[in-house]
């Protein structure tokens, strides 16, 4: 696991999960791989938290207590901003052609399946964080 240098703006990553576990362990990797993680543990929550202070990432569970997540991108792809837009990814045990298509139509950029293998996100976050990463000076991030 490569680690982000402290010298690097840190990549921020919003973790939509409602199982607390899950969304616990999750942060806690992130957080040791030297992402700023925030955790919502549904869509009302997850939709604060992204307006709040906007997100980098957006790791997104589908099925969510309050509404699914789909409902949640493509609020978050509505919303006026600053003209940046998160990496929104689906990160869920809805793994059907029907369910993929859905996402690209809520305006989700990737969609994973459970179970997620920990060395396959943190490799998919990390070709994202070297193009999100402020770097003083530039060869510090390893760019």
């Amino acid at each position: 696991m490569r680690l982000i240098s402290d010298v690097c703006r840190r990549v921020s990553v919003l973790v939509v999960e409602d199982h607390p576990d899950a969304a616990d362990s999750l942060a806690e990797l992130l957080d040791l791989t030297g992402y700023r993680v925030t955790v919502a543990g549904d869509g009302g929550a997850a939709l604060a938290a992204a307006a709040a202070d906007p997100p980098d990432v957006v790791l997104l569970d589908l099925r969510l207590p309050d509404q699914d997540g789909w409902a949640v991108a493509r609020q978050m792809r509505a919303r006026p901003g600053d003209g940046r837009r998160p990496l929104i990814v689906a990160v869920t045990g809805l793994g059907r052609a029907d369910d993929q298509r859905r996402s690209d139509a809520a305006g989700v950029d990737l969609h994973l399946t459970k179970p997620v293998d920990p060395a396959d996100l943190l490799a998919v976050l990390g070709r994202f964080a070297r193009a999100l990463t402020t770097c003083r000076p530039p060869a510090a991030c390893g760019t």
